[in-house]
């Protein structure tokens, strides 16, 4: 589509903007246009300007997610500055779809709320954590969340409640191309010591077990119900499988890895043949939780 029919912003708008560097696996294609709005009233003017057949996807920390290596047609918008606040109450907090899962937890530790404690161990941000009910290490977002605040595709803002969103195991019913600019967390007090244990025996055990210095995207496939994804592909004998540069975690198997030349049509195709060789062996169809999203080469 010509950049013509692009509305103004006060944000930033590049177009043919390469995506690879902003995700954890360092692939993929261009955005046809990238958006940082400058604040909610921005994207809500923007989006309401927007031609309706024009494709709006929205992206996070871009940390469990492949962009294949055609890009992605229409707008992708990311929040950048100006969604990133985190305002402590006395039960909770509420924090801008931009901040880090981890920094919200830090926030929570510093003000002596705890129940957000999982949140440091999720590479992503609060977008996101919504978008996915993200979870990790005994909890997830529909154990804390009391409301979102999105923007629909059609510019109105919106407060959602936790039950209009529908959550299960990393699925909400939002969307693609509705933007969540804000999130109310529940937490309660806590001593400051415990909260801090909690907090680094998560991060001692998520740097023992898996690849957190690697080109990845965290849990490749979600686990089946009373069953473990990583045991699966491990039974299946994909340990240390490669397809090119991308590779099954020697470390943790539920991992795939871009070991530096890998595109996304590897990673991909590495994760099929994975579920291929699992369906062959056990006779479970693994899901992905990892996003693919875009056009393949």
């Amino acid at each position: 589509m010509m950049a013509g029919t692009i509305p103004a912003t006060r944000g930033r708008l590049k177009e043919r903007e390469q995506l690879a560097p902003m995700t954890w696996f360092r692939v993929g294609g261009p955005a046809e246009f990238l958006l940082r709005p400058a604040n909610v009233d921005d994207l809500c003017h923007f989006l309401r300007d927007l031609p309706l057949e024009m494709p709006v996807m929205v992206i996070g920390a871009a940390s469990n997610l492949i962009v294949r290596d055609g890009g992605i047609n229409g707008v992708v918008i990311k929040l950048a500055r100006g969604f990133g606040e985190v305002e402590i109450e006395a039960d909770g907090l509420i924090a801008g779809a931009a901040a880090l899962d981890i920094t919200v937890s830090e926030h929570a530790a510093a003000a002596g709320l705890a129940g957000l404690e999982f949140l440091s161990g999720i590479p992503g941000t609060i977008g996101g954590a919504v978008a996915m009910n993200a979870g990790a290490y005994g909890g997830d977002m529909a154990d804390v969340l009391d409301w979102a605040e999105v923007v629909t595709r059609s510019g109105d803002i919106r407060r959602v409640s936790v039950q209009e969103l529908g959550l299960s195991y990393r699925h909400s019913s939002l969307p693609a191309d509705t933007v969540v600019v804000r999130a109310r967390l529940r937490a309660h007090p806590g001593e400051p010591s415990l909260i801090a244990a909690k907090m680094a025996e998560i991060k001692a055990k998520r740097e023992a077990t898996q690849p957190v210095r690697a080109r990845t995207g965290g849990s490749t496939f979600a686990n089946p119900e009373g069953q473990r994804a990583w045991e699966l592909v491990d039974a299946a004998g994909c340990r240390g499988l490669r397809r090119g540069q991308a590779q099954v975690s020697e470390l943790h198997c539920n991992f795939l890895l871009n070991l530096g030349g890998a595109s996304a049509a590897d990673l991909e195709g590495l994760g099929e043949e994975v579920r291929r060789r699992v369906k062959q062996k056990s006779g479970v169809a693994l899901q992905w939780e990892i996003k693919r999203i875009g056009v393949p080469v």
